[in-house]
């Protein structure tokens, strides 16, 4: 797995769409659900008739943490759900990333919130991980 200053990002030996499954069910293993999900592909196609690569991007929620962190900080609502994106490079090869909360909350001064983050860190660098 790398990381960026954002996100945690994995290329994997799978299909898009095996990806998204295992995603899916990573997700839910540590306890998130999937609130929102975008066809980039589709809504791309849709809105504005181009062709672009297989890519999904996945408002996953782990209610309890949400609830932690609203409660910390009611403005950071603005940050959730924790983004996870599925999607083809140039080369037909699959990725799998996810949102570095800890990163992402670090603009927010709330010491309270920063453990919240860092716990849901840990939670997204095994979804990552384990594809």
């Amino acid at each position: 797995m790398e990381t960026t200053s954002y996100g945690l990002t994995k290329k994997v030996d799978l299909s898009f769409e095996e990806a998204e499954a295992k995603v899916r069910e990573s997700l839910k293993a540590q306890g998130f659900g999937v609130l929102t999900e975008i066809d980039v592909k589709a809504t791309l196609k849709a809105k504005l008739n181009v062709d672009f690569r297989k890519y999904k991007i996945l408002g996953a929620c782990n209610p309890p943490f949400a609830h932690k962190a609203l409660t910390a900080e009611i403005e950071i609502g603005l940050l959730l759900p924790c983004n996870v994106i599925v999607y083809e490079d140039d080369a037909g090869a699959t990725h799998v990333s996810a949102i570095d909360p800890a990163s992402a909350m670090s603009m927010v001064t709330n010491r309270e919130l920063e453990s919240v983050a860092g716990q849901v860190r840990e939670k997204l660098v095994e979804v990552v991980e384990s594809i």
